[in-house]
């Protein structure tokens, strides 16, 4: 068996680096997850959306893509973002009941 091969093998078996292992993660994923949600609902986040939005159809309408194609494109674009907070939304009415 190779060194790194040993090494990770004894650090797996040895309880006290999983338990320190877990510790860590029960601390960093909770954080993590809750950075993620604050950054889809915070205000600042909605004004930064909004302005996205609006560059993102400017630009196309820029580069010589007709309104109507641009406003097309520009909608489909907010539902994929829209969507996306959808999904966010769930996970967190789901840690919600999950928290009960």
């Amino acid at each position: 068996m190779d060194e790194h091969r040993r090494r990770r093998k004894d650090f797996v078996e040895d309880p006290e680096d999983i338990g320190e292992i877990l510790d860590v993660v029960s601390d960093k994923i909770p954080k993590l997850i809750r950075g993620i949600m604050d950054s889809f609902f915070s205000p600042e986040s909605a004004t930064n959306m909004a302005k996205a939005v609006a560059d993102f159809r400017k630009i196309l309408i820029e580069n010589g893509i007709p309104e109507d194609e641009a406003m097309d494109m520009t909608r489909e674009y907010m539902r994929t973002v829209t969507n996306l907070q959808g999904v966010v939304k769930e996970a967190r009415r789901d840690k919600h009941w999950d928290d009960e």
